[in-house]
C-alpha cells in the first residue's frame, strides 16, 4: 500500500526552520508550561524520539507527527532536529497525526471531534468507514462527532469546568 524508499526509517538532522506544521493538526492549544518543561528536558537529555516529516514540492518539510517536540526544540533554540523522512499521502498524514494525539489522550474532546470530522472529510467516507479505519467503534465515533453541535460558549463552559465528554453530550 505504501511505497518504501531507501531512506525510510533513517534519521536525518533537518533544519528546524525548514519544517512547517501539519495542516492536519487536530490540537489547537498547547500548554506553554508543559512545552517549557519539555524544552528543558530536551536541553538536558536530548530529543528521545525523532519527529516524522514528509518532503514538500517546494523542498521544505511538513510535519507528520511530533508538533509538541518540534515546538519544544524551537524553545530550546536547537538549529536542527532529528527527523524520520516519510512518504505519506495527505490521507495517511492526517490519520497518523490524529491517531498520535488520540493515543496520548491529550486532545480535549472538541479537538478530538474536529479531528475525526476532518479525517472523515479528507477520506470522503462515512462515519462507519472512518471508525473502522481508525480502529474505533462506530457509536463511539458518532458520540464524539455529536460534540460539534455545541456552540463556542457551550464548549468553553465544558472546558472551563472540567466537565467530561459525557456531560457535554448530555
Amino acid at each position: 500500500m505504501f511505497e518504501r524508499k531507501k531512506s525510510a526509517g533513517k534519521i536525518h538532522a533537518l533544519p528546524i526552520d525548514a519544517i512547517r506544521p501539519s495542516p492536519f493538526q487536530a490540537r489547537t492549544s498547547f500548554d506553554e508550561q508543559e512545552l517549557a518543561g519539555l524544552a528543558q528536558s530536551i536541553r538536558e537529555n536530548g530529543l528521545l524520539q525523532p519527529i516524522s516529516v514528509r518532503k514538500t514540492a517546494d523542498g521544505s518539510y511538513e510535519l507528520v507527527a511530533g508538533e509538541r517536540r518540534l515546538r519544544a526544540c524551537k524553545l530550546a533554540k536547537m538549529q536542527t532536529i532529528p527527523a524520520i523522512l516519510c512518504n505519506y499521502s495527505d490521507e495517511r498524514t492526517a490519520a497518523l497525526g490524529l491517531l498520535e494525539n488520540l493515543q496520548r489522550e491529550n486532545l480535549n474532546p472538541f479537538e478530538q471531534a474536529q479531528g475525526l470530522r476532518d479525517v472523515m472529510v479528507l477520506w470522503d467516507c462515512t462515519q462507519a468507514e472512518a471508525a473502522k479505519r481508525l480502529g474505533m467503534a462506530q457509536p463511539t465515533f458518532a458520540n464524539k462527532l455529536r460534540l460539534l453541535q455545541l456552540n463556542a460558549d457551550q464548549r468553553q463552559f465544558v472546558l472551563d469546568n472540567n466537565l467530561t465528554e459525557r456531560h457535554a453530550r448530555a
